[in-house]
């Protein structure tokens, strides 16, 4: 596994970091995927290999999507969630996947992480911290940190190697979305030392009631734009998860080439944005959709934001939902009229 020049100069500079701190807190983003849970174990194993440090992972929303409810059963992944967490107990703050004031963790704005790995875009606020690793065109989270523990020659073990390639594998679309030769590099690398049977079993985790309900919602308010937008609201929505699986499989329609999925959760107005077309660079839709009002950020072909409601009323929130729908087909340069339903029912 060839290792990035980058990795080389930065390994020791977090190790040092780690030899300095007693406890080190963790935290993912909310509603953590699988790259951002294998990213966090794998800073894990660092410290526990390489320092004194007790180490505790944190996460805010939930964890629903089938293959990542899987993911933490079958590993027996120890996460705590973020309403348990002191943080005045914790000489170290680390963020993995995701960085400060992006609105997609439950790090309070006046907590400063002192450690940041990602590979989305650097934000403002991530400048800020003592050591930042940020490496847009990787893939995953993961092979940055699969990287790391090949340069220390930490052993991978099992349950680690299982987390990381199916977090890699997860985030680039089995190195289809968005991919480098580092993210290949890693999956060579982790292939022979994974669990297949366990991989198996996450691949296939099984779904609630609430899914094919979720799922019968978003389908029946899917709208086609042009032949190949398709917009849909989940509406109230406690797993927050299936806004992005659902933009991922309207994609799969032969036509769609850019899909749009938001929901209701918690006060908020979450928004997922896929897209097949990297010139259409859906951080950037999804920028202009949240505006000043809320946050957002992702990659090319995929992206994430939010808006909160503030205690709106039923009717300002509804009022809302319609700017924001007018939003979506004005950044696309789309008219409000014609559309067909995705299916007639």
């Amino acid at each position: 596994m060839k290792i990035s020049p980058k990795t080389d100069t930065k390994v020791e500079s977090l190790v040092n970091l780690l030899k300095k701190s007693q406890s080190v807190l963790i935290v993912m983003q909310d509603n953590p995927d699988p790259d951002s849970i294998a990213a966090a174990l794998g800073l894990r194993k660092i410290a526990n290999s390489q320092t004194e440090a007790q180490c505790t992972i944190a996460y805010g929303g939930s964890i629903s999507r089938a293959e990542n409810k899987a993911l933490v059963k079958y590993l027996s992944v120890n996460i705590r969630p973020f309403n348990e967490i002191n943080l005045t107990r914790f000489d170290l703050i680390c963020m993995v996947d995701t960085q400060p004031e992006t609105g997609n963790n439950s790090l309070p704005e006046d907590f400063v992480p002192d450690i940041v790995i990602d590979h989305h875009p650097i934000r403002p606020a991530t400048r800020q911290c003592i050591f930042t690793d940020i490496r847009r065109n990787y893939g995953a989270t993961s092979t940055i940190l699969c990287e790391y523990l090949k340069h220390l020659e930490t052993n991978v073990d099992t349950q680690l190697a299982t987390a990381l390639f199916y977090g890699i594998r997860s985030d680039t679309q089995d190195l289809g979305r968005e991919t480098i030769k580092a993210d290949m590099d890693a999956i060579y690398f982790l292939y022979p030392l994974a669990n297949k049977r366990m991989l198996s079993q996450i691949q296939r985790g099984s779904f609630d009631r609430e899914y094919f309900q979720l799922m019968a919602v978003a389908l029946k308010n899917a709208r086609v734009y042009q032949n190949n937008v398709i917009i849909t609201s989940l509406g109230k929505v406690n797993n927050t998860d299936m806004i992005g699986e659902v933009a991922d499989l309207l994609l799969r329609d032969d036509n769609a080439n850019c899909t749009i999925c938001y929901g209701f959760n918690d006060q908020i107005i979450r928004i997922s944005v896929r897209t097949s077309d990297e010139k259409l660079e859906a951080d950037k839709i999804i920028q202009s959709i949240v505006g000043k009002n809320g946050t957002g950020g992702g990659h090319k072909t995929y992206s994430g934001g939010q808006v909160p409601l503030n205690e709106l009323s039923k009717s300002a929130t509804e009022q809302l939902e319609q700017q924001l729908y007018k939003k979506f087909l004005k950044t696309l340069n789309l008219p409000e009229h014609p559309y067909t339903k995705l299916i007639q029912i």
